[in-house]
C-alpha cells in the first residue's frame, strides 16, 4: 500500500492523494534523481484485468508515448511489479480546468489563449493518427505557468482502429461534449469528432456553462443532433462565427483545424500569453452576475453525472448489468439502483441518516456526506453519489471516506440496507431475479433510446 513519504521504486518519493477512480489512484510524487515534481498513477492491475481494462491501459500508455506536445501531458516512464502498474507523468500543479471555469467565465483573451492551445494539441495527435475522443474540461490541466495540458487518453483511437470504410464505430466519450455521429453510432471520422468536442468547450470557456445540457439524457441528445444552443449575448460575432462552423452537426461540412488555425479571431495574439493569465481570475459583468447562479448549478450538477447508458454498456456484458452491481464481500463501495425521483432518494438518505444518529452536509459535486455525531464513539464518515442513467433510472453509490471499517460495514449491513429497502431496486450482488429486473429495467431505457433518437446497439 502507498503512504505519504515512502519511496517507491528506490527513485519516487510519494506525497499526497491527488486523486482516485475505481481502478487508479493518482500521488503527486518527487522525482529524486532528477529533484523535479511528478504525479504517478499507481493502477491495480487484478481490478483492471477483472474489468477487462488493460489493453485500454496498454493504449493509453502507448498514445501518450506517441502524443510529443507541449501541451499534451508528458508520460516519463513507466514500471510495474506483480500487482501494480505505476505511470511516471508531468505534474499539472493548477490542476483541471473544470474548476477554474465553474468559478465564472474567462475573459475573451485568456479562453482565445487557451483554445489556441487546445487546438495545436489536437492538431499534433491528429497528425500522428491519435484521435482523444473524449476531450472535456476534466481532462485538460493547467501547470504552474498556466499553460495548458492535455491528459486522459484512455479512450483515445490510433488510425488503425478505423474499419474499412475508414471511419470508428466505438461509442465513448462523455455525453455532454459527444459529436452527432458519435451518438448515431453510424460510423465517425474521429478527428472531425475531436473537433466537436473542441467547439464545445470553447463554448464553455467563453459562457461558463454548457451549451448543450438537459437532465434528461435523450433530450440532451436532441439538442446536440440538432447543434441546438444559444450564444450568450456578449459572445463577440466573431466567436459566434467560429462556433457556427465548429458546432455543425453534419461533419462533412464541420470545418477542419487547418481551416480553424486560419481564422481571424483564433490568430488573434497567437502565441503571446495574456498578461495577466491567471485562470482564477474571471470577468466580472453584469450578464455575469445576472446568470451565475444558474452557471453554478449547471457545473455542480453536471460533473458528478457522469454514470450514463452507455458508460454502463461499455462495463457490462451484453446488457447484464451483474458486471457493474456486484462486487465482492467486505469492499469499500457498494451500489444500489433505483427507480425513484432523486428528489426522494435524497429525502430518504437523509431520513435513514437521521434514524442511525449521522449528519448530513452536501459534498463537492451535489451530494450527500455522512458523518458520525458526536454522541458516537467511532468515527465515521459515508460519501454518497447519485448518477441519473434516465429520469426514472438511478445508480446511488456509498463509499467510506474516512473512518473505522468494520463498523462501517455492519453499519451498511445493519442499519443502512434494511431501512432503505423502500427505495432500492436492487442492490449490487442480488439474486439472478434481481439482475433480470436491471436487465429488463436497461433493456426498456436501450428501446427508448432506439425509437426516440434512432441509435443502433
Amino acid at each position: 500500500m502507498e503512504k505519504k513519504g515512502s519511496i517507491l521504486l528506490e527513485r519516487y518519493e510519494l506525497g499526497k492523494l491527488l486523486g482516485q477512480g475505481n481502478f487508479a489512484k493518482v500521488y503527486y510524487a518527487k522525482d529524486l534523481k532528477k529533484f523535479q515534481n511528478v504525479a504517478i498513477k499507481v493502477i491495480d492491475k487484478e481490478k483492471t484485468l477483472k474489468a477487462g481494462l488493460s489493453e485500454q491501459i496498454k493504449r493509453e500508455i502507448s498514445v501518450m508515448k506517441m502524443a510529443k506536445h507541449k501541451n499534451v501531458l508528458q508520460l516519463y516512464e513507466v514500471m510495474a511489479t506483480k500487482t501494480k502498474i505505476y505511470i511516471v507523468l508531468e505534474y499539472a500543479k493548477g490542476g483541471e480546468l473544470f474548476n477554474k471555469v465553474a468559478k465564472g467565465r474567462l475573459k475573451e483573451d485568456i479562453a482565445r489563449w487557451i483554445f489556441q492551445q487546445l487546438i495545436s494539441a489536437v492538431d499534433c495527435c491528429h497528425s500522428g493518427g491519435v484521435y482523444h475522443r473524449d476531450l472535456k474540461l476534466e481532462n485538460l490541466l493547467i501547470d504552474e505557468d498556466g499553460s495548458l495540458k492535455v491528459s486522459d487518453f484512455g479512450l483515445s483511437a490510433l488510425i488503425d482502429s478505423k474499419r474499412q470504410d475508414g471511419l470508428l464505430h466505438t461509442m465513448c466519450g462523455t455525453p455532454a461534449y459527444v459529436a452527432p455521429e458519435v451518438i448515431n453510432r453510424r460510423g465517425y471520422d474521429g478527428a472531425k469528432a475531436d473537433i466537436w468536442s473542441c467547439g464545445v468547450i470553447l463554448y464553455v470557456l467563453l459562457a461558463g456553462h454548457l451549451p448543450f445540457q438537459d437532465s434528461n439524457l435523450i433530450e440532451m441528445y436532441k439538442k446536440i443532433t440538432r447543434a441546438d444552443y444559444r450564444c450568450p449575448n456578449w459572445f463577440p460575432p466573431e466567436v459566434r462565427r467560429l462556433l457556427l462552423k465548429i458546432l455543425d452537426p453534419n461533419p462533412k461540412t464541420r470545418i477542419p483545424i487547418s481551416k480553424i488555425m486560419e481564422n481571424p479571431w483564433f490568430k488573434k495574439g497567437l502565441g503571446t500569453r495574456p498578461a495577466p493569465a491567471r485562470l482564477a481570475k474571471v470577468e466580472s459583468t453584469e450578464a455575469k452576475l445576472s446568470e451565475g447562479n444558474a452557471i453554478e448549478k449547471q457545473f455542480e450538477l453536471s460533473k458528478p453525472s457522469n454514470l450514463n447508458a452507455f458508460d454502463i454498456i461499455s462495463l457490462s456484458s451484453g446488457l447484464d448489468l451483474s458486471g457493474l452491481f456486484v462486487a465482492d464481500d467486505g469492499r469499500e463501495d457498494i451500489r444500489f439502483t433505483s427507480i425513484e425521483p432523486i428528489s426522494v432518494i435524497v429525502a430518504k438518505l437523509e431520513e435513514v441518516a437521521s434514524e442511525l444518529k449521522l449528519k448530513v452536509s452536501k459534498k463537492d459535486g451535489g451530494f450527500l456526506k455522512l458523518v458520525s455525531s458526536g454522541g458516537r464513539r467511532v468515527e465515521l464518515g459515508i460519501d454518497i453519489d447519485i448518477f441519473e442513467v434516465t429520469p426514472s433510472f438511478h445508480v446511488v453509490e456509498m463509499k467510506r471516506a474516512n473512518g473505522n471499517a468494520f463498523y462501517y460495514q455492519k453499519m451498511l449491513k445493519d442499519g443502512m440496507q434494511p431501512a432503505l429497502k423502500d427505495i432500492v431496486w436492487a442492490w449490487q450482488g442480488d439474486s439472478t431475479q434481481s439482475r433480470f429486473k436491471e436487465k429488463r429495467c436497461m433493456s426498456n431505457f436501450l428501446c427508448k433510446l432506439k425509437f426516440m433518437y434512432d441509435v443502433e446497439f
